[in-house]
């Protein structure tokens, strides 16, 4: 039996989607599982071994290409990505994105049943055109792993177990204590991350904060802080180390995603606001703080329990706004909000 799971991105997206891939495998143990993803997720699918092959799609960097400069290879290259996806007929195909870029190629692709949910769920931009079988709806007030579950029960996959199993191995926990040593982290005091940056703006915590509370982490819990990021975060978090007293690492830049999940699993604990590496933490079991604003944490929060969640409470929250001129649901949480909420890690 050949399934294609299609979940392209983001970050966070393809961690929720990873339960499900579990229980796929364990209900078709001798399947051929085949995962639709792009590039920037691409290393937590790569590596599983529940997954037989992996299709990575470069849409954001061909279109990038094509709109830049015309670049005509990258036009080739898209060409030959649909070739491969097409080289295979499966039995099963699994929309889990349910957005206009997984439609497409889901009706691009060959199969006989291509199954998603039907109309009626938010953001979906009339994927569910593309699909054969459609699930009817619910609602998005669920957790986004449990609606992907809630998918599978549909289709009489049993899905009781949350089981991530990322593709974390012994070099992966290499590098990231060599990359701790190489910062001069030591080994024998409690290891606190700290990932200051999300994509959107509205999902931003001032970075005056993060310096006050990198500070009081050091100084009330004897902790080595280090500071995560992708490379373009480097810049921006060099500026809230050097507001800060003591002395914090800058990782930015110098992780892969699965250098970054062992390096949580060293923390004691992560602070993050709603972006994928608090889900990669969540996924490793660390305890995470997270500082949640225009987004819904019983949506897209971090997953299980022993986590903690900040929020302003404020009568516009959530909006899943991008842009906002005042942003009063971050910028009401305080540093003291946040001590507090990592003095009860454990205890939800």
């Amino acid at each position: 039996m050949n399934i294609l799971i299609v979940k392209m991105s983001a970050v966070g997206d393809v961690i929720h989607t990873l339960p499900a891939l579990n229980a796929i495998r364990k209900h078709y143990p001798d399947a051929h599982i085949a995962w639709l993803v792009e590039e920037a997720a691409s290393d937590l699918v790569a590596g599983h071994e529940a997954v037989d092959r992996v299709l990575i799609s470069g849409r954001k960097r061909w279109i990038r290409g094509l709109l830049e400069s015309g670049n005509l290879e990258d036009l080739k290259e898209a060409y030959q990505f649909i070739g491969t996806l097409r080289d295979t007929s499966y039995d099963l195909i699994l929309d889990f994105q349910g957005l206009l870029k997984s439609g497409v190629l889901i009706g691009l692709s060959k199969g006989g049943r291509k199954i998603g949910f039907g109309k009626g769920m938010e953001h979906m931009e009339q994927s569910y055109r593309f699909l054969n079988e459609r699930i009817p709806a619910v609602s998005m007030e669920h957790h986004a792993l449990l609606r992907g579950m809630m998918l599978l029960e549909a289709l009489g996959i049993p899905s009781n177990e949350i089981v991530f199993d990322l593709p974390v191995h012994d070099q992966h926990r290499d590098a990231a204590r060599d990359l701790l040593a190489r910062h001069g982290v030591i080994q024998d005091k409690q290891l606190v991350a700290i990932h200051p940056i999300a994509k959107w703006d509205t999902k931003l915590w001032d970075d005056e904060k993060f310096s006050a509370l990198a500070d009081r982490l050091i100084e009330e819990f004897g902790a080595n802080v280090v500071f995560t990021g992708s490379p373009t975060d480097h810049y921006a978090i060099e500026e809230i180390i050097s507001a800060m007293k003591g002395n914090a690492a800058n990782l930015a830049g110098e992780t892969t995603l699965l250098t970054l999940a062992a390096l949580y699993e060293e923390a004691e604990f992560v602070v993050s606001p709603d972006t994928g590496p608090m889900h990669l933490a969540a996924a490793v079991g660390t305890p995470v703080v997270a500082l949640f604003g225009p987004t819904a944490p019983w949506r897209t929060g971090p997953f299980g329990s022993g986590h903690q969640i900040i929020r302003a409470e404020l009568e516009c929250s959530p909006c899943f706004k991008r842009e906002c001129e005042t942003k009063k649901c971050m910028e009401r949480i305080s540093v003291e909000d946040v001590l507090d909420k990592i003095q009860n890690l454990g205890s939800a």
